[in-house]
């Protein structure tokens, strides 16, 4: 038996057992909702906040008593394993199906051990190291009772103002179409395990692109982007399999997407053929009224006819789905779909054999913040941080170094999480301040010289108001005796995050006139900036020594800062978003499509008639894909297998990269494309692959990268596929910027 007639073999009997797997899984929800009331039906569709209940008196509160009378489907948003025992005790002993919850939570980049924010996840470019983060943000969580997750966030994001750049994976498609499907993966394996939890890709789709940058704000694009640029991540994550989808706050034409049937139906579910059930995002049917589109009653109709199936704690379909049956705006067969669906995600958990299956109080104490996941986030944490500037390569720093640490973020324990770690457990975390041991230590500022902007900013992880004129001067007196000093400023946690737009991207102004004074001494500054998006640095590229991004890197910062600062670890991450010179460029990202006006890149000079600012360069500060070393590489020339390629087939393209410092370091190759000549304009260059190596110090390694047809279509004016004939040009280097060139032709 050949190989081919193996694999065919095998795929015969996957598909078999799969198709067996459905045809019990429909029996035995066909039984169950052949008993189920309607009323008992709607009830699934109903997930609300569980809060922080006791158990002992879970049965008083609004949630016990609803999940008591079959009214509520799900919960989110309570920890710990001995509450949700009790909730599902009641679920599966007080009513009259005994239909298990299934309970989520926004387990986004950690529980307890808290990994980077997401958007500094993807500055790692690591994939097995995201898939690891998700493995155990998953094994944490269902230790405690957790079997449902409301990520991974996969919105585009191209406007920095926005605040929740900093929940997902960046400005490019490609990258974070990887980084959807592997996170899917990590959290949802085969479902198989009690460490296995649904995923909920989120937010579909298009919340990435609100205009001005501003929360909850209008989005309004064409299709023809949107199918190139802006849902292909969501794509992924649904190839890949996951379980759930949360429907976006904004439009899709003029409808909230809660209740756009093009997109949850025909999109969603015919084009892709997802088999999941869609949740709303909280409270967003309410908010349908708000957009000035009905009632409760009418916009819970239009959001079920049109695809959701759970409404999260709106409430409107539990309170309105009976009489809409009965005036017959919505039929039993319409509630039937979604609450099939809902229960076939319980079945897919395995909560229909075993509803406790993830409440074994036993895993809690032997597997959350344990000290192997621990150095798994300091690991990850060190290889997100993005060295932008080393000037005389004043990294990394010497032991023998007396360092001066200064700045509003060096001793705050409860911010170096960073947003979106409801779990967390800060009084566990680290300061920078306490690992590093600096001979001299000043808080230096505030965050903002305004009370009430930095309260607004800080949405409860406060940092110590002080008085600025003295704690400048206790600063300026730490950085006397200093060899170098350590600054670490920019954004508090939830200076990023939900409804965290900013319009104005520099540092704060009182943290920027510390740095200007820490310059001013004439000796050696390292910036340590923080921050959960792109922010505004270009004063900081002309006159600091070192530049270093650091995002929020999680429950273990202080230590992976140190680890790099030090050089223990080589700094290896490459920025997912495009640094902007002025705040006025957002939004700025690296693919763009040509203007009929175009300037050169790098021009430095005003050119009238032509596509620039009078007073900003167009290029970005510091573009996708950079991020420096503490050793340096050369790419060769590319070399390809061959000029031409036919459409059905592929070439290789390969380059060897040498190591050219002497330090032993990583570095992350990365492959664009141009299309020079299509039927509707395409992006001046697109991301295509990237891998990231090690090299020894002079070590050099061939890397390379197959050109297929799929890397090359995109979607007409039609919205079909297509490749079509012609010349590309072939990028391969170091950022988006920085790489060798060649030309291909497609036959």
């Amino acid at each position: 038996m050949n190989k081919k007639t193996i694999i065919i073999l095998a795929m015969s009997l996957l598909a078999i057992n799969v198709r067996a797997q459905t045809d019990q899984m429909n029996k035995f929800i066909d039984g169950l909702m052949s008993k189920m009331t309607l009323r008992e039906k709607i009830g699934q569709l109903n997930l609300m906040v569980a809060g922080d209940i006791t158990t002992g008196g879970a049965m008083d509160t609004k949630v016990g008593s609803g999940v008591a009378d079959g009214s509520i489907g799900g919960v989110f948003n309570v920890k710990g394993v001995d509450k949700i025992r009790t909730l599902q005790d009641i679920a599966v002993k007080k009513t009259k199906h005994g239909i298990p919850l299934i309970v989520g939570m926004d387990v986004v980049h950690g529980y307890e051990t808290i990994f980077p924010i997401p958007l500094a996840l993807s500055a790692s470019w690591d994939l097995q190291a995201i898939e690891r983060c998700a493995q155990i943000s998953a094994m944490e969580a269902s230790a405690d009772g957790i079997n449902w997750t409301y990520s991974p966030m996969v919105d585009i994001a191209l406007d920095q103002r926005w605040g929740r750049v900093s929940e997902g994976a960046g400005e490019d498609p490609y990258l974070g179409s990887r980084i959807a499907e592997t996170m899917v993966r990590g959290y949802q394996g085969d479902y198989s395990k009690n460490y296995n939890m649904m995923a909920c890709l989120k937010h579909f789709a298009l919340y990435g692109a609100v205009e001005s940058g501003k929360e909850y704000n209008t989005v309004d694009m064409s299709k023809v982007r949107m199918y190139n640029q802006y849902l292909p991540p969501y794509k992924a994550a649904v190839e890949a399999g996951v379980g759930s989808v949360m429907s976006s706050f904004n439009l899709i034409d003029g409808i909230p997407a809660t209740a756009s049937s093009w997109l949850l139906n025909d999109v969603l579910r015919k084009q892709w053929k997802f088999n999941g059930f869609v949740v709303t995002d909280y409270g967003s049917i309410g908010e349908m009224e708000a957009h000035g589109l009905g009632d409760l009653k009418s916009n819970s109709a239009m959001a079920l006819k049109a695809g959701t199936d759970m409404d999260m704690c709106s409430q409107g379909f539990i309170k309105t789905l009976e009489q809409s049956v009965n005036d017959g705006s919505v039929s039993v067969s319409d509630v039937d779909t979604a609450c099939r669906r809902v229960l076939e995600a319980k079945y897919k958990l395995g909560l229909f054999q075993d509803p406790y299956k993830y409440l074994d109080s036993k895993r809690r104490k032997k597997e959350i913040f344990t000290q192997q996941n621990r150095d798994e986030a300091r690991k990850i944490a060190a290889e997100t941080f993005v060295l932008l500037k080393n000037k005389d390569n004043v990294l990394p720093l010497k032991h023998s170094q007396k360092v001066a640490l200064v700045g509003p973020l060096a001793d705050s324990r409860i911010n170096m999480a960073g947003t979106w770690c409801v779990a967390y457990t800060p009084d566990r975390y680290s300061t920078l301040r306490e690992i590093m041991k600096p001979d001299y230590y000043a808080q230096g500022s505030n965050v903002y010289a305004d009370e009430a902007t930095q309260k607004a900013g800080e949405f409860g992880k406060s940092i110590k108001r002080v008085n600025d004129a003295a704690a400048l001067k206790e600063a300026l007196e730490a950085a006397k005796n200093a060899d170098v000093i350590v600054a670490a400023l920019g954004e508090t946690a939830e200076m990023s995050g939900e409804c965290a737009s900013r319009t104005d991207l520099s540092l704060p102004d009182v943290q920027k006139n510390l740095l200007k004074q820490l310059v001013a001494t004439g000796k050696p500054v390292v910036l340590l900036n923080f921050s959960g998006r792109a922010t505004e640095m270009k004063w900081e590229s002309e006159n600091v020594n070192a530049i270093m991004n650091v995002w929020f890197g999680g429950s273990e910062t202080a230590s992976a800062i140190c680890d790099v600062l030090y050089g223990d670890v080589n700094p290896s991450g490459k920025l997912t978003v495009s640094m902007p010179q002025a705040t006025g460029q957002e939004p700025l990202y690296y693919n763009h499509l040509p203007t009929g006006r175009p300037v050169a890149e790098n021009t430095k000079n005003f050119a009238k008639y032509a596509s620039n600012y009078l007073d900003v360069r167009n290029d970005a500060l510091y573009p996708f894909g950079y991020g420096l070393s503490y050793t340096t590489f050369s790419y060769s020339d590319i070399r390809l297998s061959s000029s031409e390629m036919t459409r059905d087939g592929s070439i290789k393209a390969t380059v060897t990269v040498t190591n050219t410092g002497n330090r032993d370091g990583d570095e992350i190759v990365q492959l664009y494309i141009h299309d020079k000549v299509a039927s509707i304009s395409r992006p001046v260059r697109e991301l295509k692959g990237f891998k990231r190596i090690h090299l020894k110090a002079g070590e050099s390694k061939e890397v390379s990268f197959d050109i297929t047809s799929d890397l090359l279509k995109f979607y007409d004016v039609n919205l079909k596929e297509v490749l079509e004939p012609g010349q590309f040009d072939l990028m391969i280097g170091t950022s988006s910027l920085n790489n060798k060139s060649t030309l291909f032709t497609v036959n």
